[in-house]
């Protein structure tokens, strides 16, 4: 009997443990399942989000974003009298009209379109947080090309010119070039005529005086020779380059007022923008640099801009006949090419002896734009 009893309680504690052993195990398994659940949706969730990003960036070509402002061009031109006659405090408040009214209505059935707005990323176009103001013929192209690798970098597929050929038309205007962006990404748009018309640096104060701007230079000897060059290509009578580079046919004195040579005095143009913007807000970049070290400029782009470092030296190779960076992808190829036919055009032969003349005509105008920037370019 007293056997029994014993059997039967420790039957009965058995029973117990078995039990409490039970429940414990099945709440950590819980535990454990809601844990990994909420993990797994979280890292989900961060990937959606990148690749929506790299969907909108890779969709978007140039040649969408060119045609879609050729349309609105055209949609606009019956306003353009009306935006003539607006004055800068009316385009500055049309600017500021809630993003989600910047999307017309034929992008809605776009499969990408929807798919973000599914993410909540509504896609809207914004006035550009940079610019690239110049200089010509420095690498400005190159430079576009290179940063809008990075995801988080939409730019214009051409030069709109606004600041100053369609300042008229308004903010509005401008805006309707800019491509559609989602929240995280800079909007960009390089011409480089900026950098040198007198009106511009005031009227992009007037747009935004936190604009970040990036500026493109190279010897200005070399650079007036490209620019001759481009020119010369698209006339065959045109004068030698010795010949429009001089006043009288001699080389004792410059002709300053010819455009290729103008250009070239860059601390002229960049005290007029300094009256504007702080230094910090002005990027140099180096154009002879750019095509022999293209990862290392665009890496400082690339922190200047806030960005993390995406385009890196895995993005570039060195294309020996152009004598030029070429890509192994871009925006809108994804096999390896070059920039354009023509970049890396062949310079005539320019007697050396205007080519030292014109060294000592700019270094005075050199070495002052070293003191305002800050850097020894070592132009020779």
């Amino acid at each position: 009997m007293i056997v029994m009893s014993i059997w039967c309680s420790s039957l009965s504690l058995s029973s117990r443990s078995l039990a409490i052993a039970l429940v414990v195990c099945v709440t950590l398994v819980y535990f454990s399942y809601s844990f990994n659940a909420c993990l797994l949706a979280s890292i989900s969730r961060s990937l959606q989000q990148s690749n929506l990003r790299n969907l909108l960036a890779l969709t978007s070509s140039p040649r969408n974003e060119s045609s879609d402002a050729g349309n609105s061009s055209n949609s606009s031109s019956g306003n353009s009298n009306s935006n003539s006659s607006s004055s800068s405090n009316s385009s500055t408040t049309s600017s500021s009209a809630p993003p989600s009214q910047t999307v017309t209505s034929s992008l809605d059935g776009a499969p990408k379109y929807q798919l973000l707005r599914q993410q909540g990323l509504r896609p809207s176009r914004h006035l550009p947080d940079t610019l690239i103001i110049g200089v010509k013929k420095s690498g400005t192209r190159a430079l576009l090309e290179f940063i809008r690798l990075h995801p988080d970098v939409r730019a214009a597929g051409s030069e709109v010119h606004f600041f100053d050929r369609h300042y008229q038309r308004g903010l509005r205007w401008y805006r309707h070039h800019m491509p559609y962006t989602i929240e995280g990404q800079i909007t960009m748009e390089k011409s480089p005529s900026y950098f040198v018309t007198k009106e511009v640096p005031q009227r992009v104060y007037h747009m935004n005086p936190a604009t970040k701007l990036l500026i493109v230079v190279r010897d200005p000897v070399t650079r007036a020779i490209s620019d001759y060059t481009q020119a010369a290509s698209k006339k065959a009578d045109m004068k030698r380059f010795e010949q429009l580079a001089f006043v009288n046919g001699s080389y004792s004195v410059v002709d300053t007022n010819w455009g290729p040579v103008k250009i070239g005095v860059y601390a002229r143009f960049l005290e007029r923008w300094l009256l504007y913007f702080p230094l910090s807000q002005l990027l140099f970049i180096s154009g002879e640099r750019l095509i022999m070290d293209p990862a290392y400029e665009i890496g400082r782009v690339q922190d200047f801009l806030g960005l993390k470092r995406v385009v890196t030296e895995k993005h570039f190779y060195f294309n020996a006949t152009k004598g030029f960076p070429c890509l192994f992808k871009s925006e809108a190829r994804s096999t390896p090419h070059c920039l354009g036919k023509t970049k890396g055009r062949n310079h005539p032969h320019i007697d050396p002896g205007a080519i030292e003349r014109l060294r000592e005509f700019y270094r005075p105008f050199n070495n002052k734009f070293y003191q305002l920037t800050g850097i020894n370019f070592a132009w020779p």
